[in-house]
């Protein structure tokens, strides 16, 4: 896997183009245009589209101008993985085979010049998050996704908008957050006594990284308020927010 490696969570890229949704993906595809300039390669851990399930031949057009970048990105050389998570798990062939260089559909592992990275969206991570565990399963079960295919694409997608209320909200409250941190620090620290150098997630949209001994926890930012990457550059990894390199 070539250096340096961007890490991006939580973009949800909307279902309608308007304004504000226009303006959040030019500061992506800025920063795909510095991606262009170092080389190296992007894992999205997460959330990329704000929903995402594939129908056999369809193709939502408001992501049309994201496969566009993807491409471009693939043929100067970036390799792109992918993390499905809460939003969009339900990938197929057209994302697998032409948009991303591999997919994973759960947490998983990488090793870099020799550094360990845990890699996981986050969903469902937290001790006390039972009932969504149990959804997580129903949903990502093969009886669900063969049902909801039986759906029309525009029944189910316009099902997708009316729940969907990401980027409404800049954030939960601070005791909810200061419990996440403390439960992240604690499975972040089980993995790094296991031999892992890092851990990645998304989901929480904190923007924040955590020193663990010798460990490094990246909780990663969304791109509606804050939006923030994680680079490991074959040395070491950095947080950055984006608003800050433009």
């Amino acid at each position: 896997m070539n250096t340096p490696v961007y890490f991006i969570s939580d973009i949800h890229l909307k279902l309608s183009l308007d304004k504000d949704e226009k303006e959040r993906r030019s500061k992506l595809y800025r920063l795909f245009d510095k991606i262009l300039d170092t080389g190296g390669t992007c894992i999205f851990v997460g959330d990329l589209f704000d929903f995402y399930f594939e129908y056999p031949n369809i193709i939502p057009s408001s992501y049309f101008d994201f496969f566009d970048k993807a491409k471009m990105l693939r043929e100067k050389g970036i390799s792109l993985y992918f993390f499905a998570g809460n939003h969009d798990y339900w990938v197929g062939d057209h994302i697998k085979n032409h948009v991303m260089d591999k997919v994973y559909l759960n947490d998983d592992q990488i090793e870099v010049n020799g550094k360990k990275f845990y890699l996981t969206h986050g969903d469902g991570l937290l001790s006390w998050d039972h009932g969504y565990r149990l959804l997580k399963r129903v949903i990502r079960s093969k009886t669900f996704i063969w049902l909801f295919r039986w759906l029309h694409p525009t029944i189910g997608y316009r099902i997708a908008r009316i729940i969907s209320r990401s980027g409404e909200y800049n954030n939960h409250k601070e005791d909810f957050n200061e419990d996440v941190r403390i439960e992240l620090q604690q499975i972040a620290k089980k993995h790094f006594e296991n031999g892992f150098d890092y851990m990645i997630t998304g989901h929480y949209h904190l923007g924040e990284m955590f020193l663990i001994n010798e460990g490094k926890l990246a909780v990663l930012g969304d791109w509606f308020h804050r939006p923030s990457y994680a680079i490991f550059d074959g040395e070491d990894l950095e947080l950055r927010l984006w608003e800050n390199d433009v």
